[in-house]
């Protein structure tokens, strides 16, 4: 049994509570599709990630995200772990990012497990009367209209998202204009490793507008921000199934290793921060059908394309919202997002992507009652 090392505790309302989670609809016909995350009831998850390196060479370090979010839809709660390292829970200090940092020494096999719980829950922010929200300080909106290594603001971007939202006044007829271009012109890509790189100045440089979330949403946030439209890309992971029945749009609990999914978010000055998700939109039109559907008009596309605009369903968690992380004690560079595990060796930074020599598994167990 590894020695537990260290547990941190983050203060949240009481783990007792919960109300029972919807049970899933009855598979349905692409007539009968519906999609409709209604805000409400919360539920509550345990999850564990576990990570062990095959065949390290030197001093190994491993970092894995830790829930940070703590909002309308997210309640960040307890995390505690164990390993056969020197582990200790840290922050970004720039926006809030948690995350478990372990250093092994020479000759260990490295092995480390960490099981965080969070709260999470539908989101529809535009349905029904603008509800109270907490408004951003001057600060923060500038924070989220910066551009990063990945996103830059001017030049092709700054060109595309003008003619995108060219007649469109308000910020909310900026953030539709947006949502709108990038459905109708990017597309997924299954052959794209991971969750993409978000390298959005390429993407249109080349005209390729293929990717998967971190790319398609990183696009959305990444015009947004051109035209001084506040954005955020939300890095996280799928946990359960769908409860409205799209397998694209669902978790295996038992096995989450390539459940990782960004989502986006955009701050209105009529709502405060709007969940957005053109990147599943994208999915769905190319993976939810052995047909590659390209009409958002489909019936089964339109109810997730309606909906994801303002809304997504609480099935998923958020890790956070960095962009250009400075890993502590890292000895490569800034790392683009933190949404899957990271290690490096004395031989440089260890292939996330690569299952034999960097093995991990990530589950899910949601607490009832």
């Amino acid at each position: 049994m590894i020695p537990v090392r260290r547990s941190l505790l983050k203060g949240g309302a009481s783990l007792g509570a919960f109300i029972a989670a919807p049970t899933l609809l009855h598979a349905q016909t692409s007539s009968e599709r519906r999609f409709e995350p209604v805000p409400g009831q919360w539920r509550t998850f345990d999850i564990t990630t576990r990570v062990e390196l095959a065949d390290p060479v030197g001093l190994t370090r491993v970092w894995l995200p830790v829930p940070s979010i703590n909002a309308e839809w997210q309640q960040s709660l307890d995390s505690g772990f164990q390993s056969n390292g020197n582990s200790r829970m840290l922050s970004d200090g720039v926006e809030g990012t948690r995350l478990l940092y372990t250093e092994f020494a020479d000759g260990v096999k490295p092995v480390v497990e960490i099981t965080s719980r969070v709260r999470t829950r539908n989101r529809a922010d535009l349905t029904g009367p603008a509800a109270a929200f907490q408004r951003e300080d001057a600060s923060t909106l500038r924070h989220y209209t910066r551009a990063t290594a990945m996103l830059p603001i001017d030049g092709i971007v700054r060109k595309t998202a003008l003619a995108a939202t060219q007649g469109a006044k308000t910020d909310a007829d900026k953030a539709r204009a947006i949502y709108d271009w990038v459905v109708a012109n990017a597309w997924r890509e299954p052959k794209v490793r991971g969750c993409g790189e978000g390298d959005i100045k390429t993407m249109l440089e080349t005209g390729n507008l293929g990717g998967k979330c971190a790319d398609i949403n990183a696009l959305f946030v990444g015009l947004c921000r051109s035209v001084g439209v506040p954005a955020r890309d939300v890095y996280g992971i799928r946990l359960v199934p769908s409860a409205f029945g799209y397998k694209e749009l669902s978790g295996n609990p038992s096995s989450l290793k390539g459940a990782q999914h960004c989502r986006a978010e955009v701050y209105l000055q009529a709502h405060g921060w709007v969940a957005m998700d053109p990147a599943d939109v994208a999915k769905v039109m190319r993976m939810e059908t052995p047909e590659w559907l390209k009409s958002t008009s489909h019936a089964v596309v339109a109810p997730v394309y309606k909906r994801l605009f303002g809304g997504w369903e609480g099935n998923w968690l958020g890790w956070n919202n960095a962009h250009d992380l400075k890993l502590p004690g890292a000895k490569e560079g800034v790392l683009n997002f933190l949404m899957y595990p990271v290690a490096e060796t004395s031989e440089g930074r260890v292939d996330s992507y690569a299952p034999d020599s960097f093995k991990y598994t990530i589950s899910a167990r949601e607490i009832v009652g």
